[in-house]
């Protein structure tokens, strides 16, 4: 086949594949569209892989003589690569948990920063003149910002998974001089990167030891930038890095797109950085977070705070499911604020099922989700969706935040840090300043725990010890399904 058709159709496929994507971000941005946007984006892959493989087969067939590999070694080359995706992939999306999605969302990105790194060493040993750059020097900057975008996306998602995972402290790393210590990490970054281009990709024989020493100093500025930065941000603030670090890996993998001169990985990295950014200033905005300061780590005006905020005293109230159950049934307006404890015990069909059964006896039930409840945007929405709640009763917490003082029951089912009232009333808080569901406000609070702890960001909350809030302790399914019983005997 003529050699000028071949690359038309493989660039075909790139331009179809760039749009499916476009199209999948537009159809996630609603929960009704959701589903259509995640088939556009699996076909958008699918075309965008095979036309992947059919450039490399090209390649090899059309390669010149010195040059030439046969096109059998690298289709089996790409067959052994898909395979060994495929083993490792297939397992862990069939067994994850939704609970767990967040920390396998982490250390994905961090598989993605690694393979920039790994592109960028690999580029950069491709001896000049071999591959198809067209000047030097725009590719050794390409190669270097690489490899640091994609050392920091690395090191950064480890971390968030190990605090997601609750293996590591979610507390802040303040250490002392952190904010310069950061400053010192990307000077010293562009120094290297000018000495880097300075010198050049070496000889006829390849890179010299002198540049494999730069890209290597600058692969551990960026493993140790992502690592500090990360680490010192908070628990509370974990859902904002993740969306921050989806943005970083596109970028990454962006990067690797220049690298090898592949337009689809630039088009595609390029919609993720732009989408995980404009998600995650989004995100600080609804939180009322300062966007540089949660993404560089607590640097400048609205950090952080690190205190563990004001001591809480006071006694707690209980009520049993059946006192739950006579609650609700006497009620006109119910809201429910579900949490990671909902989704840890998957009782989000109990849930959707409690709700159909008072919608059906006259009482209104509407949701109030936070922007970062959970510890995924959007991980309360996708567990409701899931259980077949209807769209149109699922509000935001700007939404629904002015009716609490005329709710007569508010079920708090597995939130904490979303409905604490410290992030208003104690600015030592770690929370500080963070906009929260007021469920205090309604009639009667009813708070789904398991214990007394406190939430993922290490604070007690205020709301337990309220004279219209009462704890319901145990699982949260379990709870759910009681009350429906004890609602059985009444109806």
């Amino acid at each position: 086949m003529n050699a000028t058709l071949i690359q038309g159709f493989i660039n075909g496929l790139y331009l179809i594949a760039g749009i499916l994507f476009i199209l999948s971000l537009a159809g996630l941005s609603k929960q009704t569209t959701a589903r259509a946007g995640n088939q556009a984006g699996m076909v958008g892959m699918v075309l965008g892989l095979s036309a992947v493989i059919i450039d490399s087969l090209h390649r090899s067939a059309t390669a010149l003589p010195g040059e030439r590999q046969s096109v059998l070694v690298t289709a089996g080359l790409i067959i052994a690569v898909l395979a060994i995706g495929a083993i490792i992939g297939t397992p862990i999306a069939r067994k994850v948990e939704m609970t767990q999605m967040p920390e396998l969302i982490a250390i994905f990105h961090s598989f993605v920063g690694m393979a920039a790194v790994l592109v960028g060493f690999n580029s950069f040993a491709v001896p000049p003149g071999a591959g198809e750059q067209t000047s030097p020097t725009v590719h050794l900057v390409e190669v270097a910002l690489g490899v640091l975008i994609g050392a920091y996306t690395f090191t950064g998602s480890v971390v968030a998974y190990l605090k997601l995972s609750a293996k590591m402290n979610s507390k802040p790393l303040m250490l002392p001089g952190r904010n310069m210590l950061n400053l010192i990490g990307f000077l010293a970054f562009f120094a290297l990167m000018i000495w880097f281009v300075v010198i050049g990709a070496g000889g006829e024989h390849g890179p010299t030891p002198l540049g494999w020493a730069l890209i290597i100093a600058i692969a551990v500025i960026g493993f140790l930038l992502g690592f500090h930065m990360v680490a010192a941000i908070g628990g509370g603030d974990m859902p904002v890095v993740v969306s921050m670090l989806n943005s970083y890996s596109g970028w990454a993998a962006a990067a690797a797109g220049f690298m090898l001169n592949n337009n689809l990985l630039i088009i595609t990295g390029s919609l993720v950085g732009s989408s995980g950014a404009i998600l995650s200033y989004i995100m600080c905005k609804a939180m009322n977070r300062s966007f540089v300061s949660v993404i560089a780590g607590g640097f400048g005006e609205g950090a952080t705070p690190v205190s563990s905020g004001a001591e809480v005293t006071g006694e707690h109230r209980e009520i049993d499911a059946a006192g739950a159950a006579e609650l609700l049934w006497n009620s006109k307006s119910v809201i429910i604020t579900p949490g990671y404890g909902m989704a840890t015990a998957k009782a989000q069909h109990a849930v959707a099922e409690l709700t159909s059964k008072l919608r059906a006896h006259g009482v209104t039930v509407r949701f109030g989700v936070h922007p970062v409840a959970g510890r995924l945007p959007g991980h309360m929405n996708v567990l409701l969706a899931e259980a077949h709640v209807p769209y149109d009763i699922v509000l935001e917490m700007d939404e629904i935040n002015e009716d609490f003082p005329e709710t007569d029951v508010v079920l708090v089912i597995g939130a904490n840090d979303t409905v604490n009232p410290a992030a208003l009333d104690d600015p030592t808080s770690p929370i500080a300043g963070m906009p929260v569901l007021e469920v205090w406000k309604a009639e009667n609070v009813i708070v789904f725990k398991r214990s007394m702890a406190t939430g993922y960001a290490g604070v007690q909350n205020p709301l337990f010890f309220k004279e219209n809030s009462q704890m319901l302790f145990g699982d949260a399914k379990n709870a759910v399904t009681d009350i429906l019983t004890a609602l059985n005997t009444q109806s």
